[in-house]
């Protein structure tokens, strides 16, 4: 079965049964809508889902979305969504909203939408809303709802794009709650990319395939880059390429000691393609190069 591609807001109302509220921006009611045929999906434009029951019936790449009662799931335009069969007896509850992001052009907002990660989170990073937090959401969405029943005038879609940019700075906030009280997670995917790392670089992965990535200690631990990375800042306060190279340079002090391998050496090693890159990051994380090091010490 292909992907279906759907390229408006107006398709995907009419396809759920729903109102248009306005071409490029709509706020829909589980209530009242017809269920997503089970197939995967390509959206043109940013979906968040506020679910209020846990209905398995979403899922991005290979893994089931982790979201309890009471979550947010962001979508950006372009992810593949699969839709699958609702949970039997359950009745899915809660909001949709959709906007295209030709909403945006020519607004603030619209050069700030990278800031937003969490569109780019994938597997169980759902945000799970506590209830006085999903009471907030449903707040934000029906004021969103209720200015586009109204006649639009000059000043729609300022306060719909104001009332967005505070659904989406909530959202960063409820987030940062979240890296804090699963803090034993966190802890867990901390120790685990430790122990990632000690294994690549005790192997011969860095000769064959170079420098661990970001996105490559994500993948390893199911995740996706942005969610791993804003975790690892929150829990050590560096980004995790930093951590990275920290790792590197911890090492390179070991090795460097070895007087029967030369600089260059140890530089391939430990994944380096240039040598003087590794020189490069040697000094600016110590401020002496690689053999200063050894001969200093």
């Amino acid at each position: 079965m292909g992907i279906k591609q759907i390229k408006s807001v107006s398709e995907y109302s009419k396809i759920r049964g729903a109102e248009t509220l306005h071409p490029l921006i709509n706020v829909l009611d589980y209530d009242n809508l017809k269920f997503l045929e089970p197939a995967s999906y390509n959206f043109s434009f940013y979906c968040i889902f506020l679910k209020e029951t846990k209905c398995g019936d979403l899922r991005y790449g290979k893994e089931t979305y982790d979201y309890q009662e009471e979550s947010l799931v962001f979508v950006a335009p372009g992810q593949i969504l699969t839709v699958e069969k609702y949970s039997p007896g359950i009745k899915p509850k809660g909001k949709v909203l959709i906007f295209h992001p030709d909403f945006l052009r020519g607004t603030a907002l619209n050069h700030i939408m990278t800031d937003y990660r969490f569109f780019s989170y994938s597997v169980n990073e759902a945000l799970h809303l506590s209830i006085k937090e999903k009471d907030m959401v449903v707040n934000m969405f029906n004021t969103i709802e209720n200015e586009l029943q109204q006649n639009l005038d000059k000043h729609s879609k300022t306060l719909v794009i104001s009332h967005l940019q505070l659904l989406l700075n909530y959202s960063t906030r409820f987030y940062d709650r979240q890296f804090i009280t699963r803090e034993h997670i966190n802890k867990g995917i901390l120790e685990r990319f430790e122990d990632l790392l000690n294994n690549y670089f005790s192997s011969d992965r860095p000769v064959d395939i170079g420098l661990p990535s970001v996105s490559g200690c994500a993948d390893e631990l199911h995740l996706s880059a942005n969610y791993f990375g804003d975790l690892i800042k929150k829990e050590t306060g560096i980004s995790a390429q930093e951590y990275i190279q920290t790792k590197v340079i911890d090492i390179t002090k070991e090795k460097i000691f070895d007087n029967n391998k030369s600089i260059s050496e140890v530089a391939y090693e430990l994944g380096f393609k240039y040598p003087q890159h590794f020189t490069r990051l040697f000094k600016q994380k110590t401020g002496v190069t690689p053999i200063e090091y050894r001969n200093l010490n």
